[in-house]
């Protein structure tokens, strides 16, 4: 195994943990995240429903990423470069990171939004190693 083949199966099984964790929570705590993320939206332009119909969009993101690099670790596709599985599940793990940090940046939750940049780093710089 070459460093390189180390780091996409790393990052792949670290996104399919983070993601699967996430999405699964959201399902099954959906009522107590929406009241969350309602109140944590409270002074941003998005009224209530649209709070929900993001809510419902992110879970549908986080999901996919989760089960992509899941099923890129399971098939073994982190051994192969360009697009499969792993490399999918990345990219939609990337789209729901840009739609956390954009949430976070309109609700002015400043430091949750740098946090999220550091995963989205991460999910590039997994990325690159697909190249």
């Amino acid at each position: 195994m070459t460093p390189v083949l180390i780091g996409r199966f790393l990052v792949t099984a670290f996104f399919a943990a983070v993601f699967a964790q996430s999405a699964l929570d959201k399902l099954t705590n959906s009522e107590e995240n929406l009241e969350f993320l309602q109140s944590h939206f409270k002074d941003s332009p998005f009224p209530p429903d649209m709070v929900r119909t993001m809510f419902w969009i992110l879970t549908g993101l986080e999901s996919a990423a989760g089960v992509f690099c899941g099923l890129g670790v399971l098939f073994f596709s982190f051994r192969h470069h360009g697009m499969n599985l792993a490399s999918l599940g990345l990219s939609m793990a990337g789209l729901a990171l840009l739609a956390l940090l954009v949430g976070q940046r309109f609700a002015k939750d400043y430091a949750g939004a740098a946090v999220v940049a550091t995963y989205f780093a991460v999910a590039l710089i997994g990325l690159s190693l697909f190249g």
